[in-house]
């Protein structure tokens, strides 16, 4: 088995709609499984708001059209599921058991198929409607009236669902069984937001702005990313800044301090400072205003 395709040879079948089902299925297919997609006649909300999108996390996957609710797509999904290693799914529990396909239902019928179920939330909470949006919002990485830059929710239970089939296939050598698993995009929202709630990326935090090397600053045509967060990175900027550090790591805490280098970048241009991150060794990307 290639190292880098761990998943070679395994069958995966997703009827997971939308943003996290289709990103997870691009990773497994990435890691060499073989990987094929059922869509409802209406086919997957994905097409019809980001057509691109969806082509690219579906390359390399075959597809069906399927009416699951309908006893011909019902036969077909299962024949389907009898050459299946791992389905992929992103009903709500109760919609699931109405098509029965729910765990109890496939385990019986399959015993070496493994089902990785994503949902909203936990438990009981699955059966609430919900969406990245509100999980960001819960765990508090939605601020203002902002919109958060990405669907970190959606893309977070994405990599939690591929991590889970790794593991059903490896309880699978392990133990011949298949087995369930439950991916919460809210658990996946929180997991995220964990150097948030630990204060890290708060505006006292050291990642949050509260740390002088660790802040994005206004150049003279553009800004700059800067992330000289260790002592010694630190220590270079402020030495190419010409700011005077009595204590290396107190002083960097310091509002006079994120003043200075603030002026320091104010009379810089972005050539000027991407010279200065190679002949320096500093870790800063200039981007434009």
């Amino acid at each position: 088995m290639s190292s880098t395709q761990p998943l070679r040879g395994v069958r995966v079948l997703s009827l997971a709609l939308n943003l996290p089902g289709p990103a997870a299925l691009m990773r497994l297919a990435n890691m060499g499984a073989r990987c094929t997609k059922v869509n409802p006649p209406a086919g997957d909300p994905m097409q019809h708001y980001t057509p691109t999108g969806y082509d690219l996390l579906h390359k390399g996957v075959v597809h069906k059209t399927l009416d699951l609710k309908t006893a011909v797509g019902q036969a077909a999904v299962h024949q389907l599921l009898a050459k299946t290693d791992v389905l992929l799914t992103s009903f709500r529990p109760s919609a699931l058991n109405k098509l029965g396909l729910g765990w109890k239902s496939l385990h019986k019928q399959y015993p070496a198929l493994s089902l990785i179920e994503v949902v909203g939330a936990p438990g009981p909470l699955a059966e609430i409607p919900g969406h990245d949006l509100t999980y960001q919002a819960e765990v508090g990485l939605v601020n203002g009236m902002e919109l958060p830059p990405s669907l970190f929710a959606d893309m977070g239970g994405a990599l939690m669902a591929s991590e889970a089939a790794l593991k059903a296939v490896l309880l699978l050598k392990t133990s011949g069984k298949g087995t369930r698993h439950e991916v919460a995009l809210s658990d996946a929202a929180a997991w995220l937001a964990l150097p948030r709630q630990l204060r890290m990326t708060t505006p006292d935090g050291a990642v949050g702005g509260a740390h002088a090397g660790y802040r994005v600053y206004a150049c003279k045509n553009g800004r700059v990313a800067v992330a000289a967060l260790e002592p010694h990175f630190a220590i270079s900027l402020c030495a190419a800044a010409g700011i005077t550090l009595a204590h290396p790591v107190k002083d960097l805490f310091k509002p006079e301090t994120r003043q200075s280098m603030a002026t320091f970048f104010a009379g810089k241009t972005r050539q000027q400072l991407d010279k200065l991150a190679v002949a320096k060794d500093i870790p800063l990307l200039t981007l434009p205003a």
